[in-house]
């Protein structure tokens, strides 16, 4: 969205926006829910119901992660889908891609597009596809009969033979603490922590990803700082 489109749009000049812009707006303005909701009606759009996954990121979290400026740390649905996320997640994984349809979701891209593995080390990958899909399968049995988690576990059965092994053991987890090794082309591996942190809104969670103590990934994190984030702002994804 350009600078003229949005004075445009507040002197009433522009076209009706769609409701991406909307959500878009609604995330950068740092919109609660009842605003972000006054802001569709005045746009004559019907405001998002609020069922499955929420996903307005409120303003607290926004601020949450400005202040996070020495950690990565971004907000997710509980499949996966990134909404917002700080500078450092940014110089560490690199700023997400504006994904669209089941690409969205990240247990969909690291079974049926190769380069989603790339980031992480070769001897994680199977440890990771497991808890990819035991979340995945914790979420289905909570949102049970939700159309978005059926589509997307039926379509992972259909195009992923691997996907389809896995989710017939049956394994399922909640989202835990764990640990990380991420694969940064200037840096090499850095180790986290990664701690899963429960929102106000149901199916939203904040990644938070601390340097793994007895390595070197403060140090490393500290380096991401200082080259990977000169140029960026905190980002959220439209």
């Amino acid at each position: 969205m350009s600078t003229d489109y949005y004075t445009r749009l507040e002197q009433r000049r522009g076209p009706h926006p769609s409701t991406q812009i909307l959500s878009s707006l609604a995330r950068a303005l740092r919109l609660d829910d009842d605003e972000r909701d006054h802001l569709y009606i005045l746009a004559g759009q019907s405001p998002p119901t609020r069922v499955g996954a929420d996903k307005h990121v409120g303003p607290g979290l926004m601020h949450l992660l400005t202040k996070l400026d020495d950690t990565p740390a971004c907000v997710v649905t509980d499949l996966g889908e990134i909404l917002a996320h700080n500078e450092m997640y940014t110089a560490l994984c690199g700023k997400p891609p504006q994904y669209s349809g089941l690409d969205r979701y990240i247990v969909w891209r690291w079974f049926t597009e190769p380069s989603a593995r790339k980031m992480f080390p070769e001897d994680d990958r199977e440890r990771l596809a497991h808890k990819h899909v035991a979340d995945l399968r914790a979420v289905s049995a909570r949102r049970a009969g939700d159309a978005e988690v059926t589509l997307l576990v039926d379509r992972l059965r259909a195009e992923s033979p691997e996907f389809e092994e896995v989710w017939s053991e049956h394994r399922v987890a909640l989202k835990a603490p764990a640990v990380k090794r991420f694969v940064h082309r200037d840096v090499g591996i850095v180790s986290v922590h990664c701690e899963t942190l429960v929102t106000q809104k149901q199916g939203q969670h904040l990644l938070v990803y601390s340097p793994l103590p007895g390595t070197d990934a403060r140090e490393k994190l500290d380096l991401l700082r200082v080259i990977g984030t000169q140029s960026m702002r905190a980002t959220v994804e439209k």
